[in-house]
C-alpha cells in the first residue's frame, strides 16, 4: 500500500481509501486561511469563527482534528498554531510556502479526475505550461519545494576543481544557487523558459553569490544547448518526458559537456526488478499521468541504458545520507567515456 503496509484484508483496503480524510481537513484549513487568521495568538473557537465567518460547530470539529494531527495546539478550549502552521502555513510569516501550497491545493481537484486520465491516457485539463503566468507561479512553487532539500543534497556532491555548471530545466535556480553557495569559484548557468528565468533572477538578487549565476533562455526539447560546461545538473526533468525524448535530451547534454565532463541526474528512479519501488517514485508516476503528455517514472537501469546509447560511460548511483535526499537513491552520475586524469567523482 502506498505510504504503509501492503493491503492484505478488507479492513486494510478500507483504511487505505479513508486516508483522504486528513489531507481534506488540511486543505480545508488552507481554504479558510485558518493558520494566517490564528497567527501568533490563542483563540477560543466562537471568537475565531466570527473572525472567519464560519460556523462554530464546523470550526470546532475542524480545529480538534488539526490539533490531533499536531498542526494546532489545544489548551483547554482554546487553540494556537503549532510550529509548522505558525511558519510555513501562515501567510504573514517570511517562511510561508504560499506558492507551493497553492499548487498542492489545486491538485486535489485534478486527482479527482484520475479515472478520466486513466481511460484517456492523457492529462487532465489544466493551465498551459508555456503560459507565462503559470510558469512563474510553478517556478515559485518549485523554489519553495526545494528550499530545504537543495542545500542538503549539494553539500554531499564534490565539485572540487569544477569551473562551470549548467542547471538544465532549473526553473528558479534553487539548486544552481546552492551549488554556488558551496563552491566559491564556480560559475553557474540556469537553462529554462524566460518566465522561469525571471523568477531565478529575482531570487538570485538576494544573495551575493547570485552574481555568479547566468541565464540561458532555451526550450531544450526543441533546440540545441549553447555552450560547454564541466558539470550538467538535471534535476526532476526526466520524469516529464518519454524514453525517446529523454534519450534525445541526453544527446544534447553530451554535446554541451566539456571533455571528461560530468552529468548528474536527480529524479524519482525505480530500483527493483518489477519497477514498483520506492513507493514514492511509483506514486509520482500518477502525477505525471495527470499533468504531462508522455511523462512517467523510470528505472535507474533503463535511464543508464539511454545514457550509454548516446555515449556516456561510468554510470553509477550516488548514495546520499538517509533522510537528506530529494528521492530515495535518486542521483545518477554519468561521465564522458575518456575523462581527464585526476577528475574527482566521489560524493564528499
Amino acid at each position: 500500500m502506498m505510504g504503509g503496509a501492503a493491503i492484505r484484508s478488507f479492513d486494510d483496503f478500507r483504511d487505505a481509501v479513508s486516508a483522504y480524510r486528513l489531507p481534506r481537513i488540511l486543505l480545508t484549513a488552507l481554504d479558510l486561511d485558518l493558520f494566517t487568521a490564528i497567527g501568533s495568538r490563542t483563540w477560543a473557537v466562537p471568537t475565531l469563527a466570527r473572525r472567519l465567518r464560519v460556523s462554530s460547530r464546523g470550526l470546532d470539529i475542524l480545529c480538534r482534528n488539526l490539533a490531533s494531527a499536531g498542526v494546532l495546539v489545544k489548551s483547554a478550549d482554546r487553540y494556537r498554531n503549532g510550529t509548522v502552521a505558525r511558519t510555513f502555513l501562515n501567510a504573514k510569516n517570511p517562511a510561508h510556502r504560499g506558492a507551493y501550497l497553492d499548487l498542492l491545493r489545486g491538485q486535489w481537484e485534478d486527482w479527482s479526475q484520475l479515472t478520466r486520465s486513466v481511460k484517456r491516457g492523457r492529462p487532465v485539463d489544466h493551465d498551459d505550461p508555456d503560459e507565462p503566468a503559470y510558469r512563474r507561479a510553478f517556478s515559485w512553487a518549485m523554489h519553495q519545494r526545494s528550499l530545504q532539500v537543495a542545500p542538503r543534497v549539494v553539500a554531499q556532491l564534490d565539485l572540487s576543481g569544477v569551473r562551470t555548471l549548467l542547471d538544465v530545466g532549473g526553473g528558479p535556480g534553487t539548486y544552481a544557487l546552492a551549488f554556488l553557495a558551496k563552491n566559491p569559484k564556480l560559475q553557474a548557468t540556469v537553462c529554462d523558459r524566460p518566465p522561469a528565468l525571471e523568477v531565478a533572477r529575482e531570487i538570485a538578487a538576494r544573495y551575493s553569490y547570485g552574481r555568479r549565476l547566468s541565464y540561458l533562455p532555451c526550450d531544450f526539447t526543441k533546440y540545441p544547448i549553447r555552450g560547454r560546461f564541466d558539470v550538467i545538473w538535471l534535476s526532476n526533468v526526466v520524469h516529464i518526458y518519454s524514453p525517446s525524448e529523454n534519450q534525445r535530451l541526453f544527446g544534447k547534454l553530451a554535446a554541451a559537456l566539456t571533455p571528461g565532463g560530468r552529468l548528474l541526474i536527480q529524479d524519482a528512479f525505480l530500483h527493483d526488478r518489477n519497477g514498483l519501488y520506492p513507493e514514492k517514485a511509483t506514486l509520482f508516476a500518477v502525477t505525471m499521468l495527470l499533468f504531462t503528455e508522455r511523462g512517467n517514472t523510470y528505472s535507474a537501469k533503463d535511464v543508464s541504458l539511454w545514457l550509454r546509447k548516446v555515449g556516456f560511460g561510468r554510470i553509477r548511483s550516488l548514495k546520499l545520507r538517509e533522510g537528506t535526499e530529494d528521492w530515495e537513491e535518486g542521483i545518477l552520475e554519468a561521465l564522458s567515456l575518456a575523462p581527464p586524469a585526476g577528475t574527482r567523482t566521489r560524493p564528499s
